[in-house]
């Protein structure tokens, strides 16, 4: 019998909340982003509610307009082992870029962690494009390389790192006192790759973990960011303005899938969402207010700068008409960009509109309202194929967390959208993906039945 088909839910964490005056809540924790225990805590709410990954962001560079909650924070490794400690079932995932690292201590990190949390562990794949600039000078270079050349060495990085995930077969430890042999020696592989960007020689020093790979995330949506996806992406983050933008993304990009041989169910597409649940929906709204009473309208529009490639709205009147506003050329993130550029470029928006229409209850997708409402709008959602599931950055911890998890959730398995218990251990279990074969088994499989 097929299985049917289960939503699948990520919780991004990121200090007392995803909304830019949340630290000012008077129930939030101001430096939460440090308190490693505090942390552990979201990752328990969210392993209560059986979610599938718990995921940490990042950025390597810090603009002082922005959210405060990412001023300062851990290294997003090092924070997800801490999380592994103090979880037992759900996915730990963190941020790492392929512009400004190496593929070995990168491959190395990450399959650590994957042992250290017995398979639980996930790889988001960015090209890193903050629009300030700011972490090329951090690493000795004067401005970002432009968009398509970071997706390039994108290609060649992530190849390498999947390369020395597989340098040895999963039995190569053998470990036999007796005979002295602590391992196979024709079980473990060098990589020897050359490329444009990399010339690595491997193997790794570490073994694959019993979920064979970490997963891999990835959250481009210009077309070189869908064509890495296609190709070796398992779950990808999208954050449409419409369930109706949502689906044709999702139809364009699974349909690329078959190009590389994958099936469509290989890869998991999650939709951002910010729920605010009420016992009523005017209830839900006035929480919204309420966290808007805290910010100041120009400390919000400072945040939405930073998506804008670095336009500054705040030295705009509030009601300055948002088409008027001189936009300069955007070497960041460009699908974003483009998306809230048109929505600007048609709607009728003044400047003091911006934060609400692109991150709160103005936003077209908005899922503002009673446990019931926020669930309807899930399903339908997934059923009418906009998304696989979501990422879901909960605008307050934890108290947004908590509400969902003990009133939205039990809703979803209810009917049969959303499991009830963790039926394995792995992440991969959990998101219904196999386990990876060793590419080094299969080139010597392949090498014998051609007889060579």
């Amino acid at each position: 019998m097929e299985h049917k088909r289960q939503m699948k839910l990520a919780a991004y964490l990121v200090g007392s909340g995803m909304h830019v005056a949340s630290w000012r809540h008077h129930d939030a924790q101001p430096d939460a982003s440090i308190d490693v225990k505090a942390l552990q805590t979201l990752a328990q709410i969210a392993e209560k509610g059986k979610f599938d990954l718990a995921f940490v962001a990042d950025s390597l560079a810090i603009n002082l307009e922005s959210h405060p909650q990412i001023l300062n924070r851990f290294d997003p490794v090092v924070l997800i082992t801490a999380l592994a400690t103090a979880t037992k079932k759900i996915g730990i995932g963190a941020t790492a870029s392929t512009t400004y690292s190496e593929p070995y201590v990168l491959a190395r990190q990450f399959a650590s962690v994957d042992h250290i949390s017995n398979g639980r562990a996930a790889w988001n794949l960015v090209t890193t494009a903050d629009a300030t600039g700011e972490t090329a000078l951090n690493f000795s270079r004067d401005k970002h390389w432009e968009h398509d050349q970071r997706y390039e060495r994108a290609e060649e990085f992530v190849d390498v790192v999947q390369g020395l995930w597989d340098s040895w077969e999963d039995d190569a430890f053998i470990y036999n006192k007796k005979t002295g042999d602590f391992f196979q020696k024709e079980k473990v592989h060098e990589v020897n790759f050359k490329g444009k960007y990399f010339s690595v020689k491997g193997p790794l020093n570490i073994a694959r973990s019993n979920q064979g790979q970490p997963v891999i995330i990835q959250a481009g949506a210009s077309e070189p960011g869908q064509r890495l996806a296609a190709r070796v992406a398992e779950v990808v983050f999208v954050h449409w303005d419409s369930k109706e933008k949502a689906k044709q993304h999702y139809s364009r990009l699974k349909s690329q899938l078959k190009d590389f041989g994958r099936e469509e169910d290989e890869l998991h597409i999650l939709h951002g969402i910010s729920p605010i649940i009420g016992e009523t929906e005017e209830m839900a709204f006035q929480k919204f207010l309420y966290l808007q009473g805290l910010m100041d309208p120009y400390e919000s529009l400072k945040f939405v700068s930073g998506y804008m490639g670095n336009v500054d709205f705040s030295k705009y009147d509030l009601t300055t008409p948002a088409k008027d506003v001189e936009f300069p050329t955007v070497n960041s993130i460009q699908s974003q960009f483009f998306e809230m550029k048109k929505i600007i470029d048609e709607e009728d928006l003044k400047v003091g509109d911006l934060y609400n229409r692109f991150f709160g209850p103005g936003r077209k997708d908005a899922f503002v309202g009673t446990p019931k409402q926020i669930a309807d709008e899930m399903e339908e959602w997934f059923t009418e194929k906009a998304a696989d599931g979501f990422m879901i950055q909960f605008p307050l911890y934890p108290n947004d967390l908590n509400d969902f998890v003990e009133q939205v959730v039990p809703i979803l398995q209810e009917r049969g959208l959303f499991r009830l218990e963790y039926e394995g251990e792995t992440l991969r279990e959990h998101l219904g993906l196999k386990k990876p074969g060793n590419r080094f088994v299969k080139e010597k499989l392949s090498t014998k039945q051609g007889g060579i």
